[in-house]
C-alpha cells in the first residue's frame, strides 16, 4: 500500500472500520483527548516520520522517495543545526537515538541506518526482515513498529531482534510511529485514525486511546497527511505532535476525555 497522499475521506473510512473490529472489552481502554499548549511553526513540505527530542535538539526524520532526511534543530529556537538527504531508492521512517547512535529507519529497503547524533552521517547498516515504521528507544532496547499491532525490540547496538509484544486489544491497529515516554509507557500513532495508543510494552495492554482529532482546521487538514509525530517534552508532561505535510507542530497535554 503506497503511504503517500491520502484523502481525509479515505483516513475516516479506515479510521471507522479500523474501530469497529476492535477486540472485545476494549469499549473499557480509558479515553483521553488533546489540550494545546501553544503552536511552533512546522515545514509544511515534511512529509514526518519520526519526532524525538535529545536534550535540547529536535530531531525529525522525513519520508518519501527522493525526498526522505534527517534534520536537527534546536528545540527551543527551531534554528536548524544540521540536516542529510536520504537518497533514493531509500525512504526514510523513524528515527531515535541511542547511546552514541542515531538510527534512522528505512520503509520497504530492509535497511537501518546508524548515523554521528551530531553530524548525522552514516556510521554503519544493520539489515532485518519486515517493514519499518516507528522507532524509540528505552533503557538497553529500542522498541520498532512495523505497521502491524506488534511492536518488536531490538539491541540498540547490533539492531538484532531480542523480542517482540502483540497488542492485547484493537488487534487491527497499525502501529507507526513511537515515542518511549519517561514513565515507560509507548505512545504509538495508530496510521491512518487520528488515535494516538498509550502501551504497556511488556504486556501488550493499551493502557489509554487519545483522540487527537481536530487539530488543524478542515480546510487545512484536506491539503495534508495523516498524523505522525511524537515526541515527549523532558520533564514534563508535554509532548510536541504533528504530521506528514502539516504546517504546525503542537504541544500538547493528554487530559481524560
Amino acid at each position: 500500500m503506497e503511504r503517500n497522499r491520502r484523502s481525509l475521506a479515505a483516513i475516516v473510512l479506515v479510521s471507522l472500520l479500523a474501530t469497529g473490529g476492535c477486540a472485545a472489552g476494549d469499549n473499557a481502554t480509558p479515553r483521553m483527548k488533546i489540550e494545546i499548549v501553544g503552536t511552533r511553526p512546522h515545514d509544511p513540505s515534511a512529509f514526518t516520520q519520526g519526532l524525538e527530542i535529545d536534550g535540547t535538539w529536535l530531531y525529525e526524520s522525513t519520508g518519501l522517495v527522493g525526498e526522505s532526511t534527517l534534520r536537527m534543530t534546536d528545540l527551543g529556537t527551531g534554528a536548524e543545526r544540521a540536516r542529510i538527504e536520504v537518497p533514493p531508492p531509500f525512504f526514510a521512517e523513524g528515527a531515535t537515538r541511542a547511546g552514541d547512535t542515531l538510527w534512522q529507519l528505512t520503509w520497504q529497503e530492509h535497511v537501518a541506518f546508524a548515523r554521528d547524533p551530531v553530524t548525522l552521517a552514516e556510521k554503519a547498516r544493520a539489515g532485518f526482515d519486515g517493514e519499518g515504521w516507528g522507532l524509540c528507544a528505552q533503557p538497553g532496547r529500542l522498541v520498532m513498529s512495523d505497521g502491524s499491532d506488534t511492536l518488536t525490540f531490538r539491541d540498540p547496538v547490533t539492531f538484532a531482534p531480542t523480542g517482540s509484544v502483540r497488542l492485547t486489544s484493537r488487534r487491527q491497529a497499525r502501529l507507526n510511529e513511537l515515542d518511549c515516554a519517561a514513565d515507560g509507557s509507548v505512545y504509538a500513532n495508530s496510521w491512518p485514525t487520528d488515535d494516538i495508543l498509550r502501551i504497556d510494552p511488556n504486556t501488550g495492554d493499551v493502557l489509554a486511546v487519545i483522540d487527537a482529532a481536530g487539530l488543524l482546521p478542515p480546510q487545512e487538514r484536506l491539503r495534508t497527511d495523516a498524523l505522525n509525530g511524537i515526541a515527549q517534552l523532558p520533564g514534563t508532561d508535554r509532548f510536541l505532535i504533528t504530521g506528514k505535510r502539516w504546517p504546525t507542530l503542537f504541544e500538547v497535554r493528554f487530559v481524560p476525555a
